[in-house]
């Protein structure tokens, strides 16, 4: 196993230079984001178009592209597609600002689903119809934006926290649509994750703004959703578990990220979560193309086009290549 050391240090002479990279990549970042159905936000060097599909359950859902401002009906060379499903509670619009301008910087399509659970619209926790959604929208995105040219052998999926998890469960069940996927501060024992829930921080002011302790809160919200506790249908909950899909991912040939962070104080205990999922892929399939990173930053902070995001995107090709930061531990894919 090779290993870089530290924790997200500015001063570390690799992060330093990662952040000057970004600084002029990013120099025209996107700014404010207007959508109307069938038109693209204004943004400097990228537009975001919205557009809407027809979920799992017949109910119509928005969805965002991020496009190159340059790329249009008149200038479409087929382009690699990431499909980014959103973290819990969240939507695609607020998703899709996380990207920036990096699309156009490397010359992708993104698509950011609102989605649709079981149950709750923003809180699919990795629903298998939820999933099967995610596969479908190379074809959902070209059927609302006809000219835009997808490259079918350069499709990945990319999220964090349940966005993460979503990512994980697409690679179990639909591991031929993908060239490429990296999950960030996932759950990937379901179950284990209800558990941990009512042990989330929670000070005076939080119990007071919601009444009790948020994770009780939100323990409930996850048992509406998946539409049992896991002691009365802990199928069902398997089936959302990327844990319990391992053997899948394991063998599924797809290379894949797993990134998580020791001081996670939302997805909490991190190394029995994302960590155990890293350790149990290698044991079922040593050879497969699997790595994994691990800092100390805060929950899914690193999905941001200021911040990690361009390092696990350049780990696909999809931007020009960076080095690792020397304060993010690196587990490499096996060759």
């Amino acid at each position: 196993m090779t290993t870089i050391t530290t924790h997200l240090n500015l001063r570390s002479a690799a992060w330093r230079s990662a952040l000057v990279l970004l600084v002029l990549l990013l120099a025209a970042s996107v700014t404010a984001v207007r959508t109307t159905t069938g038109t693209a936000a204004a943004t400097p060097q990228v537009k975001i178009w919205k557009i809407s599909y027809t979920a799992h359950n017949g109910l119509k859902r928005p969805a965002y592209v991020i496009l190159p401002a340059s790329y249009g009906p008149g200038h479409n060379p087929a382009v690699p597609l990431v499909i980014s499903p959103h973290g819990r509670g969240g939507n695609g619009l607020v998703n899709a600002g996380y990207w920036g301008n990096l699309p156009a910087v490397g010359g992708f399509a993104v698509v950011n689903p609102d989605g649709m659970g079981l149950n709750t619209a923003r809180y699919s926790f990795a629903y298998p119809g939820q999933i099967d959604d995610l596969a479908k929208m190379p074809q959902l995105v070209t059927k609302a934006l006809p000219w835009l040219r997808i490259d079918t052998k350069r499709i990945y999926v990319l999220g964090s926290s349940m966005g993460g998890q979503e990512t994980l469960m697409l690679v179990a069940r639909h591991p031929h649509l993908l060239a490429g996927a990296a999950a960030m501060d996932s759950v990937s024992n379901l179950t284990l994750r209800y558990r941990q829930m009512p042990g989330m921080p929670c000070d005076k002011r939080c119990v007071a703004k919601f009444g009790e302790k948020s994770g009780l809160l939100l323990q409930a919200m996850l048992v509406r959703e998946v539409g049992s506790k896991p002691t009365q249908n802990p199928k069902a909950w398997a089936s959302r578990s990327p844990l319990a899909n391992a053997k899948a991912i394991a063998d599924s040939g797809v290379p894949l990220q797993i990134w998580w962070s020791r001081k996670d104080r939302i997805v909490t205990n991190q190394a029995s979560q994302s960590g155990a999922l890293f350790t149990t892929l290698r044991r079922l399939n040593p050879h497969a193309p699997i790595s994994e990173y691990v800092g100390s930053w805060a929950h899914s902070t690193e999905m941001r086009y200021t911040a990690l995001l361009p390092i696990a995107l350049a780990g696909f090709d999809l931007l020009p290549a960076q080095s690792v930061p020397a304060d993010v531990e690196n587990t490499p894919m096996q060759p």
